[in-house]
């Protein structure tokens, strides 16, 4: 089981076809088996699925197993799935060298079913163990979202994959408003309800992999907007206010509406030379402060450089 509850994803690599049909065949019960005939498209198959485990070939034409095992290990766009070789060699030079390009494991040829089925399931176990560990430690512990040091490491990550594309990433930045008199006028314990009723609200609607949510801090969130101008983000903007005043939260001692409404601040930035994040966060405080300033319950975005606009 993968660390989200679903079914593993099991790549195997090799340029073999009864290899992978004998292979599939064995695993096939411990998740879902794709697959491909070279290194090139199992590093792209890598990129685009995110194996929970990669059964790689040693001995293939072009790239062979080491060189992709290495490139999994080096490419920050690559998920650090774990790789068990596979391979007709079981001498220890093989084993050693298999182990410096980053392999976990070895399954040595001729297959036997149930060493290959058993060292599967250890690996899969092992790594559902590990992702479970690691989400628990970057998840905030009032409302579930991502909390800010994992967002801060997934910003970074994708800030510089972005500048490496040149693509367009968005970010937007949420604030309870008014929470202080919600606190003041409800209760702590009515305000907790409260902080985890608009996560969740802000949390189930990210669609895509790469979207991030987390709690910023105090009653502020932050969205991770990958691939996202500024048509996309005027549209996550009207979208998200919309969504948190859906829930219809009776807040009484609020300056701006019966209920418990948000003001967001919403930017976009092409990663390059000169740019940071620092200065990609600031364009969305900047558009925040200004929702704020112009009565709250709104967003704005911020346009290009300086300045914002929004309804």
């Amino acid at each position: 089981m993968s660390a989200q509850g679903g079914e593993s994803t099991i790549l195997i690599i090799d340029d073999n076809a009864e290899t992978i049909q004998l292979l599939a065949a064995m695993v096939r019960d411990q998740g879902k088996i794709i697959f491909a005939m070279d290194g090139a498209a199992g590093l792209e198959m890598a990129r685009r699925q995110r194996p929970q485990l990669i059964l790689l070939d040693v001995e293939m034409h072009h790239m062979d197993g080491f060189e992709v095992c290495r490139r999994i290990a080096a490419d920050p766009d690559l998920p650090h799935s774990p790789v068990i070789f596979v391979t007709a060699h079981d001498s220890t030079e093989s084993e050693l060298a298999g182990l410096a390009a980053g392999a976990v494991d070895f399954i040595t040829k001729p297959l036997i079913a149930p060493v290959v089925q058993a060292r599967v399931r250890t690996h899969l176990r092992l790594q559902a163990a590990l992702q479970s560990l690691q989400g628990q430690a970057s998840r905030d512990g009032l409302t579930g979202l991502y909390n800010r040091r994992f967002f801060d490491e997934r910003m970074a990550e994708e800030f510089a994959r972005h500048q490496r594309q040149r693509d367009l990433m968005g970010v937007a930045l949420i604030d309870v408003d008014h929470f202080k008199l919600y606190n003041d006028h409800y209760g702590h314990q009515m305000g907790d309800t409260c902080l985890k009723a608009v996560a969740e609200a802000i949390g189930s609607g990210t669609r895509r992999p790469a979207e991030i949510v987390a709690r910023y801090g105090g009653e502020e969130f932050v969205v991770l907007l990958p691939n996202s101008d500024w048509a996309a983000l005027e549209h996550y903007g009207a979208w998200i206010c919309g969504r948190v005043a859906a829930l219809q939260l009776p807040h009484a001692a609020s300056l701006t509406a019966p209920h418990v409404s948000i003001s967001a601040g919403l930017s976009a930035i092409l990663p390059e030379p000169g740019s940071s994040i620092e200065m990609f966060l600031g364009q969305a405080d900047r558009a925040l402060y200004l929702a704020k300033q112009q009565g709250r319950n709104c967003y704005r975005v911020a346009a290009e450089g300086a300045g914002s606009h929004g309804p």
